[in-house]
């Protein structure tokens, strides 16, 4: 692998400062707690401030398509501060996954993605991994669809469905209006990326990619790669409110902070959550400068960064004391959204053994 600068450069230093700043005006935690009551009406503004008024929707299309022309490297920066926001919108399905099916393909969507003007889900579950096996969707002859796919993350918010489907000269994607889908929301254990299934009746579809297979696998693998950024702006939201919180708590006439036993367990979180970002800026880079060896950067990140925001999510809940378990306090939105990227485009489990087949070992 040749050598790549990890370092946050300026640019994404200002991004990520923009980024904070909208989120910190219009992603109260309180809203966010909301959604699991079913008011999502959050979403829909957040999702405006961020596509349309930053421009972040367009981040990874090139500039001559109507998008930023920026790499997989500010898209991270981004996910950091989503994940430490827990924000309820759509970027990784629709600006990253879905627009990266469409990067080379001729088709008027994709510019309509860039400037924030539809949104787009790749219906496939949000379990599968980058070598995973895509769902059982047929297409006749006339371009009609027929299949259900369940726990699709992206399609609630979507206006464009992309739907991998078994042609006959093998997998094509094609683009299907929402609205013609049955779209059945499912309770989710993270209701900021509520699942749905997607059911397609004969619907009628406009092939975009041709030769969706190699598309399909290069959106899983970048959601993957950069689903751990997300992962550790989780962890670093943990860590640092942990640490705030343990500073200023008193018990038995002492700072909590000042106990032994809560220093070391705050030192070990401190050191995973400073591996994450190493794992997690590693995947990014890679991932940016179109490294040949992206797959075993992105299954090092997802093997490593899966468990650990988990770790950091419960560390926060449990030394947060009685104020952790409360629903008012939002340490259980980090808790959710951590559980639930564990198992999005392959668990741990699937990444470790796919990082063995990758550097040779054997399983």
């Amino acid at each position: 692998m040749s050598e790549l600068d990890l370092l946050y450069t300026d640019v994404e230093g200002d991004l990520r400062g923009s980024v904070r700043d909208l989120l910190a005006d219009h992603c109260d935690p309180a809203a966010v707690t909301a959604v699991y009551d079913g008011d999502r009406s959050l979403v829909g503004g957040l999702w405006k401030a961020l596509a349309v008024d930053l421009g972040l929707a367009g981040l990874l299309v090139p500039e001559h398509q109507g998008g930023a022309g920026a790499s997989a490297r500010e898209a991270a920066v981004v996910l950091e501060e989503l994940g430490r926001a827990a924000a309820p919108v759509p970027f990784l399905t629709s600006s990253v996954v879905a627009t990266t099916v469409l990067l080379g393909a001729e088709t008027d969507l994709l510019p309509l993605l860039a400037v924030g003007k539809r949104t787009a889900a790749l219906v496939v579950p949000l379990s599968t991994a980058p070598d995973g096996e895509l769902p059982p969707v047929d297409v006749d002859a006339a371009g009609r669809l027929t299949g259900t796919v369940t726990s699709v993350a992206g399609a609630l918010e979507a206006d464009v469905l992309l739907v991998p489907a078994r042609a006959a000269g093998g997998t094509a994607v094609y683009a299907v209006d929402a609205t013609a889908a049955g779209v059945t929301p499912v309770v989710s254990l993270d209701m900021t990326r509520q699942l749905a299934d997607v059911t397609l009746g004969g619907v009628a579809g406009e092939l975009v990619v041709g030769d969706g297979e190699p598309a399909i696998r290069r959106a899983l693998e970048t959601g993957a790669a950069l689903l751990s950024s997300e992962q550790l702006g989780v962890a670093r939201w943990c860590l640092d409110t942990t640490v705030a919180f343990l500073k200023e708590r008193r018990q038995f006439g002492r700072v909590l902070g000042g106990f032994q036993a809560l220093k070391h367990r705050l030192a070990d979180l401190y050191t995973g959550v400073e591996s994450m970002n190493a794992a997690a800026r590693h995947a990014a880079a890679a991932l940016a400068a179109g490294d040949p060896d992206t797959p075993v950067a992105t299954a090092v990140a997802q093997a490593y960064c899966g468990d650990l925001a988990v770790t950091a999510a419960e560390e926060a809940v449990q030394l947060h004391g009685g104020i952790g378990m409360t629903w008012e306090y939002p340490a259980h939105l980090y808790l959710k959204r951590a559980k639930a990227d564990q198992i999005a485009f392959g668990s741990p489990g699937a990444h470790r053994a796919r990082l063995a087949g990758l550097v040779g070992l054997a399983v």
